[in-house]
């Protein structure tokens, strides 16, 4: 059997020490994310994270860093996931713009807002992500080559 992991990306964006968070229903559960999604065929990691912050949260996000690199199993389908997180900054909203299907709404949460959601986060990486931001992690973009 081939591993075939997911390759995702994902926008850690802090504002007055809160960030955006996604609540989406997914498989008929409420659950909380970064604006955050799957690279499309062709797409680089950086398009792939900006494409998904207009998607799922109306805003145009240019990123300054990457912020890490995760690896996790789904517990219950035992599908893997490759996150790059990005952090950045957001520089416009669109609020009249129709969010991503299943996406129900954004909010601006504090760290210990995000870390009371527990089981409701999408995957354990939302919070490894904004705790690597806090801790400063910032890797250059560079750091990511999209070989045509």
């Amino acid at each position: 059997m081939i591993w075939k992991p997911h390759a995702t990306v994902a926008a850690v964006i802090e504002q007055d020490n809160r960030f955006l968070i996604i609540e989406e229903e997914v498989a008929g559960e409420i659950q909380y994310n970064q604006p955050a999604g799957h690279v499309e065929d062709g797409e680089s990691f950086i398009d792939a994270v900006v494409r998904e912050t207009l998607e799922e949260a109306a805003r145009d996000f240019t990123p300054d860093y990457v912020t890490g690199v995760y690896l996790w199993k789904h517990p219950g389908n035992r599908e893997s996931f490759i996150r790059i997180a990005f952090c950045g900054q957001v520089t416009a909203h669109y609020p009249e713009q129709a969010l991503d299907d299943g996406i129900i709404t954004t909010h601006w949460m504090s760290r210990d807002d995000v870390a009371v959601l527990g089981d409701r986060l999408r995957s354990p990486m939302v919070l490894h992500c904004i705790d690597d931001y806090i801790a400063g992690k910032q890797y250059p973009l560079d750091l990511l080559k999209h070989v045509i």
